[in-house]
């Protein structure tokens, strides 16, 4: 029995994926609405304890002394330093909540949340009066770590779905 040779098809093109394929809206505005309400919320809290002088009771601090904490928390260091943290932190915590939503393409869905957050900070900043003006090198740190931390927060979601689904070893990035 003689059989014949047929080729063989050849195989499909690598076509290049677009950075897009795989991204969901919904996990990325959830992520950034946590990074958003977490950094007001961390941020006041840290107002409050470190920086207001009048005791809360009886109706809570005048607007001349809120401001003038604010005031003295944009103008030291430590405390901008403490601000970067605050938001890293805030940051990474949307990116991992919007990893765990998409439940794919973890990294990628941190990191957007990361963008979205630069973009609305940078509003925000551009939108402050001039008496709540920011170093510049607060505002440098700021853009440097914004979209790394979002990563980092679907890095962990990606690490906690690998260990969950017995993965055991590190994670693919």
């Amino acid at each position: 029995m003689i059989q014949s040779y047929q080729p063989q098809q050849p195989p499909p093109k690598i076509e290049p994926r677009g950075f897009f394929a795989g991204v969901k809206i919904r996990p990325i505005i959830a992520g950034a609405v946590v990074d958003y309400l977490a950094t007001y919320v961390f941020t006041f809290l840290y107002l409050i304890f470190f920086f207001m002088k009048e005791p809360l009771e009886g109706g809570g601090p005048s607007q001349e002394a809120f401001e003038k904490a604010v005031n003295e928390m944009l103008s030291s260091p430590e405390a901008l330093v403490a601000l970067s943290l605050i938001g890293a932190l805030c940051t990474a915590l949307g990116g991992y909540v919007a990893a765990r939503l998409a439940r794919a393409e973890h990294i990628k869905h941190g990191a957007l949340v990361g963008a979205v957050s630069l973009v609305i900070g940078a509003l925000q900043m551009s939108a402050v009066e001039a008496g709540y003006s920011l170093p510049y090198w607060y505002e440098i740190v700021a853009y440097i770590v914004t979209i790394p931390a979002g990563a980092l927060g679907g890095f962990f979601a990606q690490t906690e779905k690998e260990m969950r689904s017995g993965g055991g070893g590190p994670p693919s990035v």
